[in-house]
């Protein structure tokens, strides 16, 4: 996308990037194309505008030159070819913006609505960076932009007084005819601002200031407008002062969906507190709910929003309650003993002045209750809060159905068009406004085309429906409003969270806990609070706003990729240790985040992508996440060629595993291209992978039925093991020899050494190693002569301890042999379920099972005849249910 800023020294954005356009003279260029608004510029118009009286000898060929390197950089498309000259087409510019958002404005304006329309006004004059086509000739200067800039100025402070600000504008009304004294209109908005301020007389004196300025000046007499406001001014005409905001009479006449538990609540809290107030994010139905409750009990309905100063608070309460002084004291005195429901609504941007109100007259009213929705709690004593999440997934899908069906009469959606709707209100996380304004797009938009739109940008889904009780006009005003009232540091957190996917963890903050609980007091975070650690999570609405306005999107990536960085170095060397099932469950978690690092890291750090990667091995491996690790492994070995030979050999070991749980039989080639890098022992960190990936060579030969190969590399792995001191891993190493001793024939000692592998990882807290033991002794006990019963207490065991180590793939790998051994005990067709539910669950991972748990010998595989498990294949097995098929029945073993 391609957007031209003239207002200004020009500059063109590039999606989202400023390009370099290559010096004054190009940037001139640039400029008078601009000017032309999309219009062919012939070449001496350009050629004048670029050097004036001081043309080069051939001004056509340093045109073409500068034509030539303007293209690499903005794209042939854009600066094309157009007859005699040239034109430039952009998508938009900041003087198109500046004069939609001055017209709008003034539209919302004239409508009441001055807090919206002043938010308007300051954005479309921050537009400005200086003087308008400030790179080009004072000839080229647009005064239409010029005097639109002083509209702008204008209405602006005209939005202020329509707000109630009246003492807060006068100053800066006096500075404005100081500068410009014939410019009537701010004369006109001077007299009526000291009018409303209560300065009578000082607003007639102002009258007769310009009407002696102009006679003097220009010998001419004030225009209809001030000669009207004068007329009234002297006549004290009662509606010069702001009318009062009336309470809405009726409900919005769209259809109300779900929040039958939220109403339920609020019935209840304001049936015993007098002081309860609906939090949540921007655009979650807090006003439309308190409207929804309230609609039977004719409230004091006070809409905050338009009110741009604390002190302007008790103003507006008291034009809403009827009461002509506005004081909270003269609101107090006018209630009384008065029974009712004061509706404060939208009070996030004057909180403390609210709660100052609130709390006087609660305490001088004792028959009224005050029902507030805010972004943030009044933090006053007695309040009640009811929180007001988005729509749970089924309410918003109904909703979304609704309005569609508004704007597409007759229209019902298909299969496909139902699950479009399902990802449309997930993606924009169930906040109504949001389905509300999508359901408006849905009008131009197919449901899909909706859908990918959402994906990579801010949705921009137009503007609010007349009628609606949304305080802002768009979604993207929604957001900011709350972006806006933080803190400069809150804010800097917030803006830099985008890239976290699927929440994070106080540590994502460097455990900024008062930072991240002021985002979370201001409805712009969510806290879950029901894990530990707590877990927190933007709204995607508020993360795509982020992620659009951060002031540095790269350096939030890399923040976040470092942050992965982090946390895998510190949990990889846990995966083997008593807290092997806290590090699971911790990684498990950030899965997303995960993967989100080291794509990055793909891009920008391969060699750190490629260290991450290498360092999840165990936990690729435990979770059976085979095609989760597989092409990240994959990619970051093509990626870092150069990378240390430890990182390489531990990458290549790791994807040697994954391949053979894919079944994938050619996983040799990769674990000896690790074993081989590791033959010169790099460094210590690589002699305890070497020792390592002994015990996976001896494993792997074990799996493949090669037991004679096995042994050797087993015992290769305990020496190293000693001989460097890391006799932590001499349980495994154990294992791997249990394993090849009982296949190769030697069947009782490889019990022997299975059992005292199993206890030694007991007695080192290494329970994934001791359930790994009981899996292979369970196997050991399959081989003739078969011990079936033992082998079945033994998988039990070992899938007890799977279980609590989070390791998915060997509790399939356990219930696989578990199968085989119930199979054995006379249990054929419960047998027969299991093994094919398995392999399901198995399947759905990339995982082989008859490749990973090989369960070969003795003729296991015909133990379960073909029909029986062709007829186990047609029932359906609940995947949580699976080990519940492996437990004793009626007392069996």
């Amino acid at each position: 996308m391609l957007i031209g800023k003239v207002l200004g020294s020009t500059e063109i954005e590039v999606d989202g990037a400023v390009a370099d356009l290559g010096g004054p003279l190009p940037r001139r260029l640039v400029t008078a194309l601009l000017a032309a608004e999309g219009r062919p510029v012939a070449e001496p118009t350009l050629a004048e505008a670029i050097w004036g009286d001081e043309a080069p000898a051939n001004p056509t060929s340093s045109l073409q030159a500068y034509v030539s390197r303007l293209r690499r950089t903005l794209g042939r498309p854009a600066l094309a070819r157009a007859g005699e000259g040239y034109r430039l087409a952009v998508d938009d510019t900041d003087a198109a913006r500046f004069a939609a958002d001055v017209r709008r404005g003034r539209e919302l304006l004239a409508g009441e609505r001055p807090g919206e329309a002043l938010r308007l006004f300051d954005t479309a004059l921050a537009r400005w960076r200086g003087d308008a086509y400030a790179d080009l000739p004072h000839t080229y200067a647009r005064p239409a932009l010029e005097e639109l800039r002083a509209v702008a100025e204008e209405e602006r402070l005209a939005a202020r007084l329509a707000a109630g600000d009246a003492p807060g504008v006068t100053g800066d009304l006096e500075a404005a005819v100081a500068a410009e004294p014939y410019r009537e209109r701010r004369w006109e908005l001077l007299i009526l601002a000291l009018y409303r301020g209560g300065r009578q007389a000082d607003s007639l004196a102002a009258l007769r200031r310009v009407r002696k300025r102009l006679a003097d000046d220009l010998g001419i007499d004030p225009g209809p407008a001030l000669q009207e406001l004068e007329g009234r001014l002297l006549a004290q005409d009662p509606g010069l002062l702001l009318p009062s905001r009336p309470v809405p009479a009726v409900r919005p006449l769209s259809h109300f969906f779900g929040r039958t538990a939220e109403l339920s609540a609020l019935t209840a809290l304001l049936g015993s507190a007098r002081l309860v107030t609906l939090v949540g994010p921007g655009g979650a139905g807090k006003t439309r709910l308190a409207i929804e409750y309230a609609a039977v009990l004719d409230p004091w309905f006070v809409r905050l929003a338009d009110v741009t100063e604390p002190a302007l608070v008790p103003a507006a309460v008291a034009a809403a309650v009827g009461v002509r002084g506005a004081t909270t004291d003269a609101i107090a005195t006018a209630l009384g003993d008065r029974p009712g429901l004061l509706l404060l609504d939208n009070c996030e941007h004057v909180v403390a002045a609210v709660a100052e109100l609130a709390l006087e007259v609660l305490a001088r009213c004792p028959h009224l209750r005050v029902l507030a929705t805010s972004r943030e709690p009044l933090a006053v004593d007695g309040e009640r809060l009811l929180p007001v999440a988005p729509l749970p997934a089924a309410d918003a899908i109904a909703l979304l159905t609704d309005r569609i069906t508004g704007v597409r009469p007759g229209w019902r959606p298909g299969p496909e068009e139902s699950a479009t709707l399902a990802g449309l209100a997930a993606a924009l996380d169930g906040i109504p406004l949001a389905l509300e304004l999508a359901a408006a797009r849905a009008r131009v938009l197919g449901l899909a085309e909706l859908l990918e739109m959402l994906r990579d940008r801010f949705p921009a889904l137009g503007p609010v429906p007349r009628g609606a009780l949304a305080p802002h006009e768009t979604l993207e005003a929604a957001v900011a409003w709350s972006v806006d009232l933080l803190g400069a540091h809150d804010r800097a957190m917030l803006l830099r969270l985008w890239p976290f996917e699927g929440g994070f963890p106080l540590s994502a903050v460097d455990d900024d806990l008062d930072a991240l609980s002021a985002l979370v007091t201001r409805s712009v975070v969510v806290a879950d609070t029901t894990v530990t650690p707590a877990r927190y999570r933007l709204l995607e609405i508020v993360r795509a706003y982020c992620r659009q306005h951060d002031p540095d999107p790269t350096g939030s990536r890399e923040r976040h990729a470092a942050w992965v960085r982090r946390l895998v170095e510190q949990h990889a060397p846990l995966l083997r240790g008593d807290r092997s099932a806290r590090s699971i469950r911790v990684l498990n978690r950030e899965l997303p985040n995960l993967r989100a690092g080291i794509r990055h890291d793909l891009d920008r750090r391969p060699v750190a992508a490629l260290r991450t990667a290498g360092l999840l091995e165990w936990f690729w491996f435990r979770g059976g996440l085979v095609a989760e690790g597989l092409p990240l492994l994959r990619a970051a070995l093509a990626a870092a060629p150069d990378a240390p030979p430890t990182d390489r050999a531990r990458a290549h070991l790791s994807l040697s595993l994954l391949r053979y749980m894919a079944g994938d039989l050619g996983a040799t080639t990769d674990m000896y291209a690790g074993l081989d890098l590791l033959r010169d022992r790099p460094d210590h960190e690589g002699e305890i992978l070497a020792a390592q990936g002994a015990y996976y060579e001896s494993l792997y030969w074990s799996f493949r039925g090669q037991f004679d190969r096995a042994v050797e590399p087993a015992r290769r792995s305990m020496r190293t093991a000693t001989r460097i001191g890391e006799e932590w891993i001499l349980p495994a190493s154990t294992m791997s020899l249990g394993a090849a001793l009982a296949g190769s024939g030697e069947l009782e000692e490889g019990r022997r050494e299975l059992a005292r592998a199993g206890a030694e990882a007991d007695a080192r807290s290494q329970s994934w190693t001791a359930a790994m033991c009981g899996l292979l002794l369970a196997r050991a006990l399959l081989i003739e002569p078969v011990r079936p019963a033992e082998a079945l207490t033994a998988v039990r065991r070992a899938l007890d301890l799977f279980a609590e180590e989070d390791d998915i793939g060997n509790v399939l790998a356990s219930l696989h042999t578990g199968a085989y051994a119930m199979a054995l005990t006379g249990r054929t067709e419960r047998a027969a379920r299991l093994l094919v539910a398995a392999r399901r669950a198995a399947g759905r991972r990339g995982i082989d099972l008859d490749v990973a748990d090989p369960i070969r010998t003795a003729g296991l595989s015909a133990v379960i005849p073909a029909p029986v498990l062709a007829a186990a294949a047609g029932i359906g097995d609940d995947e949580s249910a699976l080990p519940e098929l492996l437990e004793p029945k009626n007392g069996n073993n």
